[in-house]
């Protein structure tokens, strides 16, 4: 299963984002919701550092991506992150066996 978390801070702004696992719905370099998944992340997280230019780690370790903005960057990146998240949860309702979306307050 592909979870996909992201962290909520206490303005309820979201600061970030984890996406790990495989969906299992077909070989790995075969899977297309993978492939959905990761290219939604790689846009949400290249538009993050190189269009908006926000200070933010990004780590991408064989489809385990984790992107974190800075504080003082939030406010920016906030429509990327938020229509990411959105993008996600629709894909969890069609493929619910198969992504899995959480909200982890930080």
């Amino acid at each position: 299963m592909i979870t996909a978390q992201f962290f909520i801070d206490r303005n309820d702004r979201i600061t970030g984002f984890h996406i790990s696992g495989h969906s299992d719905l077909a070989e790995s370099g075969q899977d297309i919701l993978c492939a959905f998944v990761s290219s939604a992340a790689y846009m949400t997280a290249n538009t993050i550092t190189d269009v908006i230019g926000a200070n933010a780690a990004a780590q991408d370790d064989d489809g385990d991506m984790k992107v974190t903005v800075a504080e003082n960057d939030l406010e920016a990146c906030q429509v990327i992150l938020a229509g990411m998240k959105l993008h996600l949860i629709e894909t969890e309702k069609q493929y619910p066996e198969n992504v899995k979306v959480i909200m982890t307050e930080v």
